[in-house]
């Protein structure tokens, strides 16, 4: 028999975990699937994994919701993270699905990754044997694959105070204009001053196993001129950072152009 459970202490959560419970969020990735087997630890009523709150930088708590982050008031170095939450799936999904849920599922076409790398995100694991934290892209393994122990429940997401510099965007290309499922996605922080890229931070999701920051291309547009970005956007340096996978939405070939024409849109924006 399945039993189910939802605790309103973390403390009361990890023991679970630790008793083996699978862990349940929004239950948007989860009940497509089927119905759990085995004893389920709904999450959503421990405070501390709701919500989002200011410490240097900001704390995203794991079961937060796509809804929730969307109406936040946060900075503009947010708004790709908030565009993608509004891309999620539907309004029901948005408001059910959480951030934690999108991570751990680990999809390549996770809408919520490229812009938290963008915003060198670290995420917060616990478990009754303590706390560690690592950046998001060592959590991220490959598709279905994350380096979370099975008595850990992911807690938050981190974003560091200097990452909320600048401004950002996300775009994303699927089969329509909505309720679609990314072939390509592309989010962009840039930080510029006296018409100069400062700093700057592009990420790739949907085209490969898990999505990648495009360091090389980092590194051509930085101290680059507003103007002239999109023109110094090479499609080799893409190609090589994406390492494109082929599957029933698209062709490696096609996600490449498509990133690279991404990409070029989102720095001219």
């Amino acid at each position: 028999m399945t039993a189910y459970a939802r605790p309103a202490l973390l403390s009361d959560a990890l023991a679970l975990r630790a008793a083996g419970a699978r862990v349940l969020a929004g239950g948007t990735d989860v009940y497509p699937l089927g119905v759990p087997r085995g004893d389920v630890l709904d999450l959503t009523a421990v405070a501390e994994l709701r919500g989002i709150a200011v410490d240097g930088g900001l704390r995203i708590g794991a079961a937060t919701t796509w809804t929730d982050l969307a109406e936040a008031d946060l900075p503009e170095a947010c708004a790709a993270l908030q565009m993608a939450a509004r891309m999620v799936g539907g309004r029901q999904v948005q408001n059910a699905g959480t951030i934690g849920g999108n991570l751990c599922n680990t999809s390549p076409a996770a809408d919520g990754v490229p812009p938290l790398l963008v915003l060198a995100a670290l995420v917060e694991l616990a478990s009754v044997r303590g706390i560690r934290q690592v950046p998001l892209a060592a959590l991220l393994l490959g598709p279905r694959r994350v380096d979370l122990a099975a008595d850990e429940v992911l807690v938050a997401v981190h974003i560091p105070g200097q990452a909320l510099a600048g401004r950002s965007v996300f775009l994303k290309l699927g089969a329509r204009a909505h309720l679609v499922i990314s072939i390509a996605s592309v989010a962009v922080r840039m930080v510029s001053v006296g018409g100069l890229v400062t700093d700057i931070a592009i990420a790739v999701g949907a085209c490969s196993a898990v999505p990648q920051r495009l360091a090389a291309v980092e590194r051509a547009l930085l101290g680059q001129p507003l103007a002239d970005l999109a023109g110094r956007v090479q499609a080799n340096d893409v190609a090589r950072a994406i390492g494109p996978i082929d599957d029933v939405r698209a062709t490696a070939g096609y996600r490449v152009q498509a990133a690279v024409e991404l990409v070029k849109r989102a720095v001219a924006l």
